[in-house]
C-alpha cells in the first residue's frame, strides 16, 4: 500500500509540474528525474521517434538524467531492432546489460556503471513515439508494479510529444496562412505566389515535396507552374497526362496515395523511384466554380495523410485558386479600364 502511495503522489506532482511546463523539453525532463527518484535507478533516458519514417528512433535521447556525458547511446538499428518486442509484451528487460547479447556497447555500460535496464514504449493513441528506459547501478529485477509505473510514466512522455506537435502543427498552420495572406494582398504575381505557397507548406507538414499544375488548354496536360523540393530532372521527366488519378481531382475530388508502386493509376513510377517519393496527396484547384489545376503533395515515406492535414491542403489550394482568380480579375479590369478610356476620347472622331 505504501509502494501504491508512493507512486499515486508521484504521478500526481508529475501531472501539476507538466501543467505548467512551458516546452516539450521540460516536460520530458520531468518524466526522466520521476522514473530515476521513484523507482530509485541510476538513470532514466526517453529516445523519440523520427516522424519522417516508421521505423527510426533517434540515436541522441531527447530527455535524459543520470548519465555522463562521455557515456554513447546504441544506434537507430538498435530501437528498431528492438522496438516489436516492446510492442508485443509492453516492456523489455536486460538483467546483466553488461553480458546481454541484445544490447549493443555492452562494455560502454560496464564502463559506465550499469547494472541492469528496462526499458518501456512510450505510445500515444495506439502510435509508438519512442522509447523510456531506467538504467540501475546493481543488476536487479523489476516487480510488475514497477514495470506498470513506468509504462505509465511512458504515457505521460506520449502526451507531452504528441501536444508538443499538436502546438507546433497549429503554429505552423496560422504561420502559413498569414505569410499567404499576406502575399495575395499585396502582390498580383501568381507564379510568386504560388512558389512561395509550395515552399511553406513543405516545411509546415514536414514533406518531402509540393507543386501546382494547372491545366492546360488542351485539357489532357497539366503545366507545371510552382514546385518545392523536386529536382530539375524530375521536372523535366515528360508531360503530366490526365490519368484516372488526376481525373478524379479534376473533378474536384481530393485523391489521397497512400503507396504509389501500389497504386495503378500512377505515372513515372521510375522517375518517383528515383526521387524518394512514395506517397502523395491531389488535392483540387478551383478559380470560382471550375477546377483548374491540383495542388500535389509528395512524401519521401509511405505515409497515410491525416484527416487535418488533408483540410490544411485543401484549404491552402483554395487560397491558391483564389490567388489566380484575382490576378485574372484584375487583368480583366485593366482591360476594361483600357476600353474605356478609348470610348471617353472616342468622340473627338466625329468632329
Amino acid at each position: 500500500m505504501a509502494t501504491e502511495m508512493s507512486y499515486f503522489r508521484a504521478l500526481s506532482k508529475l501531472s501539476r509540474e507538466m501543467a505548467t511546463a512551458e516546452d516539450q523539453s521540460k516536460m520530458l525532463h520531468l518524466v526522466v528525474s520521476t522514473a530515476v527518484k521513484t523507482l530509485k535507478v541510476k538513470a532514466a533516458v526517453i529516445f523519440r521517434r523520427d516522424d519522417e519514417t516508421e521505423d527510426a528512433i533517434y540515436n541522441a535521447a531527447v530527455a535524459q538524467v543520470g548519465l555522463s556525458r562521455q557515456y554513447t547511446h546504441a544506434g537507430p538499428a538498435h530501437a528498431v531492432k528492438i522496438s516489436p518486442q516492446l510492442l508485443k509484451d509492453g516492456y523489455m528487460y536486460f538483467r546483466d546489460a553488461t553480458t546481454d547479447k541484445r544490447l549493443a556497447n555492452r562494455e560502454k555500460k560496464k564502463k559506465e556503471g550499469i547494472g541492469s535496464i528496462l526499458s518501456v514504449p512510450v505510445m500515444d493513441k495506439n502510435r509508438m513515439l519512442g522509447i523510456l528506459s531506467v538504467y540501475t547501478k546493481e543488476i536487479r529485477s523489476f516487480t510488475k508494479d514497477e514495470i506498470d509505473f513506468l509504462s505509465i510514466l511512458a504515457e505521460q512522455g506520449g502526451s507531452a510529444i504528441e501536444i508538443a506537435r499538436l502546438v507546433r502543427r497549429l503554429r505552423n498552420q496560422t504561420q502559413i496562412f498569414l505569410k499567404l495572406a499576406a502575399s495575395i494582398s499585396e502582390s498580383l504575381d501568381v507564379k510568386d505566389i504560388l512558389q512561395a505557397l509550395t515552399q511553406d507548406m513543405v516545411e509546415a507538414l514536414d514533406l518531402k515535396a509540393a507543386a501546382v499544375r494547372l491545366l492546360d488548354e488542351d485539357k489532357y496536360t497539366l503545366k507545371s507552374v510552382a514546385s518545392f523540393g523536386l529536382s530539375g530532372q524530375y521536372l523535366r521527366k515528360g508531360p503530366l497526362l490526365v490519368d484516372k488519378n488526376i481525373g478524379e481531382a479534376l473533378k474536384g475530388k481530393t485523391i489521397a496515395i497512400e503507396d504509389v508502386f501500389k497504386d495503378t493509376g500512377i505515372q513515372y513510377k521510375k522517375e518517383k523511384k528515383a526521387e524518394g517519393i512514395a506517397s502523395m496527396l491531389y488535392v483540387p484547384i478551383k478559380s470560382k466554380e471550375d477546377v483548374i489545376g491540383i495542388l500535389i503533395v509528395y512524401s519521401g515515406h509511405k505515409r497515410k495523410f491525416t484527416e487535418d492535414e488533408i483540410q490544411l491542403v485543401t484549404a491552402l489550394a483554395y487560397q491558391g485558386g483564389l490567388a489566380i482568380n484575382n490576378a485574372c480579375m484584375y487583368l480583366v479590369m485593366q482591360e476594361d479600364i483600357r476600353d474605356l478610356k478609348e470610348n471617353i476620347w472616342s468622340h473627338k472622331s466625329w468632329f
